[in-house]
């Protein structure tokens, strides 16, 4: 379990517990020291090697929201149900590849072999949830890597405010095989609670 703090324009995590459990007095200690430490650095880095940290952050959350955007360009999507999940009313939409659907980019090239279903509140409109999955393969170009069946993701949000809703479960497996010969298997799955305005954030 971590901490996760906006740091001078990217997030720095601080580990708080392992397996449910706190961590022990003197860990707890090294870790406020790296934190201490860390914030120290970037209070006192170049301009340059902020600009080339942030840029780094930036570029990834690039990719999350392209990936995302496209999804209204490279899927149909079609009514399949009206259902209640997580106490929220929702219209269940079922997503299945766009006919011509030409990615905006390598990052998004995933999305053409890939079908999914969205949960969206009936209310605010907010999707509570998706899950999509890989139904044939697809080749990344420029990677010379190949996305296959296996490969999926699961997103789940909830409220934080009265209008801003954020992830509050992540899941994906990953089954690919690099240089196309290659089998490469990988699965994460993430919990996000606690979300609270620092009183103290540092300013970019």
């Amino acid at each position: 379990t971590y901490a996760v703090t906006m740091l001078y324009g990217s997030p720095y995590e601080r580990l708080l517990a392992v397996n449910g459990h706190p961590l022990p007095a003197a860990r707890q200690k090294q870790e406020q020291e790296k934190y201490d430490r860390a914030v120290a650095e970037r209070q006192h880095e170049s301009p340059e090697k902020r600009s080339q940290r942030i840029a780094k952050y930036q570029a990834e959350r690039n990719r999350d929201h392209t990936l995302i955007e496209q999804m209204t360009s490279a899927f149909d999507f079609r009514l399949a149900a009206k259902r209640v999940l997580n106490g929220y009313k929702v219209y269940v939409l079922k997503a299945t590849p766009r006919k011509g659907y030409k990615p905006s980019g390598r990052d998004s090239e995933v999305l053409t072999g890939m079908e999914g279903t969205l949960w969206i509140d009936r209310q605010t409109f907010q999707w509570v949830k998706v899950e999509a999955h890989v139904i044939h393969p697809v080749k990344i170009e420029g990677f010379l890597a190949e996305v296959e069946p296996g490969t999926s993701f699961e997103v789940e949000k909830r409220p934080v405010t009265s209008d801003i809703w954020l992830a509050s479960h992540f899941s994906m497996k990953s089954n690919a095989k690099v240089m196309l010969l290659f089998p490469h298997k990988g699965e994460e799955d993430d919990l996000y609670f606690h979300y609270h305005r620092a009183e103290n954030a540092t300013a970019p």
